[in-house]
């Protein structure tokens, strides 16, 4: 079995190779490579996997690493954040399906059990692919990834309550099931055991591996807690994911969760495409073919079911209406852990054999739709947004009063109030400029102003938002929030309601530079850029070149359209000729011992310069920093020079410092 494994495993790599490449070429997302891989390979496609168990092993393995890095990533402060996402905006989503679902599959035929049991796997999303998704664009912080992200950790919760039910709605004679009042004081248990592993345990744990500086004992100490507490969660009746995203949680509240996932991102990125390709391997692509029509409008219907009841949940949260289409599409697909609830089906009688066949179909086809959805989801909800919508739908069923604000003129609009905007609003503030800004996050409008920022919820790419903050009469608009998509229809609509006014627009990468400027953008900030610039900036400093020689680097980088980070010829900094190193030459701190000979003496009585070639620059004392001292300026025990001179010349006057004959 173990030379068979192997064969399997380099035939699903090489042919991943081929097919993601092909799909690089055609500018298709990773996973859908992954998963036509996974057709291709599995027993209903070309036939060549035959440990399909193994490899579904190795999938389940990826579905916990992937799980486990985002309880690192997430912690729960900013869990803590999102709980009304997670109570209020799951809760919403999973019984709204569940109950149409249910009204559905009564009127085809189905019995009442079963007509329950297929609104459980309905109401399922995809927490793998949905959450890498969010993760590769890099907007698990918006209020669409933040969104999102509440409402699947509810999925992964109640899995564990519908499993439980699914004994009761069979209708074979089974066993009574585990109590609730069981469960439930497991699940208090659990709830103990990570907040005493994250706040006492695993820290100080962890704390004595790192001493040993060994990092094969560091990996496996993480893994080690990854599986171990995923297995103690799942043998309490829990989902291996609430397992392993609970051990996540657990590392994150450490200082050493960031080295953590370094470590664990490689073996994730490895796992989770088992994770895929197996997913695509239970598609029977007979069955597609000969019910193909059937397939393709049941899985439609059930994109459009799951698209429209998760934007209601989403609206109920309060936020606007394009937000709320984007999370709709992005939890339309029928998820992962559907498939685990299928098995258990199954076996209580509640699926037969074709009802099983059509799950799968639908499910791997919503499946293959999702990365499309995600990426074309902002688009489609700008088209509906050009409907005759009513603007309290638009923007959003927030209760938030913001009738003390008074309309400003020739002022600064701030887009989204994270760090970014903080910095501007206090900048702003500071200057005497008047500003507002435009948060979509209801819990931020609310705090700041009741600290009395003049802050307003809403949607910036919607018109009413715009007008509503007086953008005819603002002088500057500053884009800063993480949506790409969001970004450019802001900046193509505010230019066409001022055309005179001053955009600058904050984006990630300098891919998406162009097609800002192209929409009407005056500045655009990539974060790449800007990060490069303060960082040559800091090397060059270090080398002691003059401060106007590097501001003129700088300009000249920023004029030249980001040239200098995309040619790799020398001629990319026409300034070169400025020498960027002193040879032989540093800068260096001494202090001077309570015992050195040079304790009461001036500098003038020990000429450094002329005996040393050592030139003292400035001296710290009690916490003062004395810059250009006086000749007559006499040493005292525990002063500190800062001397700049020759490497042997400055260890020369270090041995005589600490000297005390």
């Amino acid at each position: 079995m173990g030379i068979e494994l192997l064969t399997d495993i380099l035939i699903i790599f090489t042919l991943s190779v081929v097919v993601l490449y092909i799909c690089h070429r055609l500018n298709l997302p990773t996973i859908v490579g992954f998963l036509i891989s996974g057709i291709l390979a599995g027993p209903h496609g070309l036939g060549l996997i035959s440990a399909v168990h193994e490899v579904e092993i190795l999938a389940e393995v990826g579905v916990v690493l992937l799980l486990f890095t985002i309880g690192i990533e997430l912690s729960f402060t900013k869990l803590l954040k999102i709980r009304k996402s997670v109570l209020m905006g799951g809760s919403i989503q999973v019984g709204l399906t569940i109950l149409v679902t249910f009204i559905v599959a009564r009127q085809i035929g189905y019995e009442t059990g079963q007509s329950v049991f297929l609104g459980f796997l309905i109401s399922l999303s995809s927490t793998a692919i949905v959450l890498k998704l969010i993760q590769e664009r890099g907007e698990v912080d918006s209020p669409f990834g933040s969104s999102t992200l509440g409402i699947l950790i509810f999925q992964d919760i109640i899995i564990v309550a519908m499993i439980l039910a699914v004994p009761l709605l069979s209708p074979q004679e089974v066993s009574q099931s585990e109590p609730l009042t069981v469960l439930f004081l497991k699940g208090i248990g659990v709830i103990l055991f990570v907040f005493v592993s994250a706040r006492w345990i695993v820290p100080r744990v962890l704390y004595q591996i790192v001493k040993t500086r060994n990092k094969e004992v560091f990996l496996l100490s993480i893994f080690v807690i990854c599986f171990g507490v995923t297995w103690a969660t799942s043998s309490a009746g829990f989902s291996l994911s609430i397992g392993a995203f609970l051990a996540g949680l657990i590392i994150s509240e450490s200082e050493y969760g960031h080295e953590a996932l370094s470590h664990v991102l490689p073996f994730r990125d490895i796992f989770t495409s088992f994770f895929f390709i197996s997913i695509g391997m239970l598609l029977n692509i007979g069955f597609v073919l000969q019910e193909s029509i059937f397939v393709v409008l049941i899985a439609l219907g059930v994109l459009f079911v799951k698209s429209s009841l998760a934007s209601i949940a989403a609206i109920l949260l309060g936020l606007p209406l394009r937000t709320s289409i984007i999370v709709g599409l992005g939890l339309s697909q029928v998820g992962e852990f559907s498939f685990i609830l299928s098995e258990t089906g199954i076996e209580y009688g509640l699926l037969d054999e074709d009802s099983y066949q059509m799950f799968l179909a639908v499910s791997v086809i919503t499946m293959l739709m999702t990365p499309f959805l995600i990426i074309y989801g902002p688009r489609v909800a700008d088209i509906i947004m050009r409907l005759p919508i009513p603007e309290k739908l638009r923007l959003g069923l927030s209760p938030i009063s913001q009738s003390n604000i008074k309309k400003e003129k020739d002022h600064i609009i701030i887009i989204g109030f994270g760090l970014n905007g903080k910095n501007i609003a206090r900048a702003a503030k500071a200057g005497g400029i008047p500003y507002v800004i435009i948060e979509m996050n209801p819990e931020t409008v609310k705090r700041e102003l009741a600290n009395g920022e003049p802050i307003y919820y809403g949607d910036a790419t919607g018109e009413i938002v715009l007008n509503n903050v007086n953008i005819r009469d603002a002088r500057i608009i500053v884009s800063v929030i993480n949506e790409p998509a969001a970004n450019r229809r802001i900046v193509e609509l505010s230019r066409r309601l001022n055309p005179d006014i001053y955009i600058v627009s904050r984006t990630r990468y300098i891919n998406e530079v162009k097609p800002l400027y192209e929409l009407g953008a005056d500045e655009v900030v990539p974060e790449e850029f800007e990060t490069s610039i303060e960082i040559f900036t800091r090397v060059l400093e270090k080398y002691l070149i003059p401060k106007s020689n590097i501001e003129e680097l700088v300009a000249e980088a920023r004029s030249d359209g980001y040239k200098m980070f995309r040619n790799s010829s020398s001629q990319a900094l026409s300034k070169s000729d400025s020498k960027i190193e002193l040879p032989g030459i540093k800068i260096s701190t001494l202090s001077v011992a309570e015992n050195s000979v040079l304790v009461g003496k001036s500098l003038a009585n020990m000429d450094l310069r002329k005996k040393y070639g050592v030139l003292v620059l400035a001296i710290r004392r009690n916490s003062e920093i004395i810059s250009n001292p006086e000749s007559s300026m006499k040493l005292c025990a525990e002063d500190e020079l800062f001397v700049l001179g020759a490497p042997g010349k400055i260890s020369e006057l270090g041995r005589l410092i600490i000297n005390s004959e």
